[in-house]
């Protein structure tokens, strides 16, 4: 039997949970729960919606500390222990550099674009206390850009889990959660997108546990002289990530997941590689060139 398929909007992208096996109106109960979920993790840290906790600190920024709550403080802690272990590449508030770069548009912002720009960014600037956080320059600004989705999806299991659901999928917009094998023991087959030819999978992955993500040159990106700029942007230079066409990892938590792929693609091709092999997390990626380097699960 196939698993039920519940298809919904959120985070700007179509997404889907499906559930394997059980009952049909549990299924259809905790997959309620697990998109109410999601969307409740979209409301609070949205950097589009000025009612958001984003948003309230990013406001305050150059003014007085602002409360957190303990789920947020945890995310701040984890965007700490990734500045920490990327050496300062994954910087959750380099967000300000979306401001000079427009992926609609086929230009390349110069450096008297970018300049002012890298001035506010620096995640060791970030004053925090228990319960509050203070941006300390005006202009400065928290992005949960490669926290927030894989975040969302690991709480939408973390729901349907305790719903009583033994076989469930979330994907949004292609980062994704297993929670326990298909009904009889059967891996879930997971394929994951070629970033260059329209339809066709570049790999698949056989998992019964754990999470997927992927980071890519090929969703958010201008190519200007023969040069493909993609959204995922160096905060020391603020110009985009080279080397990689795509990185994904499977990891036991999305958030471990998409945070790995985004340092792997800031460090570039040869660094990265070395990383991911230190990682030693399973991991696809496909160089600038085309060439396919990876280790898979099992």
């Amino acid at each position: 039997m196939a698993p039920q398929r519940f298809a919904f909007r959120a985070m700007a992208a179509a997404n889907e949970i499906q559930v394997d096996g059980g009952d049909p109106d549990r299924a259809h109960a905790a997959a309620g729960q697990a998109i109410a979920e999601v969307l409740r993790i979209e409301a609070k840290y949205s950097r589009y919606r000025t009612d958001s906790v984003l948003s309230r600190i990013n406001a305050g920024a150059g003014g007085a500390p602002v409360a957190v709550d303990p789920e947020t403080e945890a995310l701040l802690d984890y965007a700490d222990a990734c500045w920490r272990e990327s050496a300062g590449l994954f910087d959750a508030t380099s967000g300000v550099l979306r401001r000079a770069w427009d992926f609609g548009v086929r230009r390349v912002p110069g450096e008297a674009e970018l300049a002012p720009l890298l001035a506010l960014i620096g995640w060791q600037r970030v004053e925090r206390s228990p319960g509050r956080v203070r941006l300390p320059l005006p202009g400065m600004e928290l992005d949960f850009g490669g926290l927030g989705k894989e975040y969302a999806v690991d709480r939408a299991i973390a729901v349907l889990r305790d719903a009583g659901v033994a076989s469930a999928l979330v994907n949004l917009a292609g980062d994704l959660a297993i929670l326990g094998p298909r009904p009889g023991g059967e891996p879930w087959r997971i394929g994951l997108r070629h970033p260059r030819r329209e339809g066709e999978l570049a790999a698949t992955f056989a998992v019964t546990s754990g999470a997927i993500a992927t980071s890519g040159d090929y969703e958010r990106f201008v190519e200007v002289d023969g040069v493909r700029h993609c959204h995922v942007l160096d905060p020391r230079t603020g110009r985009s990530a080279q080397g990689f066409q795509s990185v994904s990892v499977h990891a036991p938590a999305c958030l471990v997941a998409g945070s790995a792929t985004t340092v792997a693609m800031l460090k570039g091709e040869s660094e990265g590689l070395a990383w991911l092999e230190a990682l030693g997390l399973p991991f696809h990626a496909i160089l600038a060139d085309g060439h396919v380097v990876g280790r898979h699960p099992g």
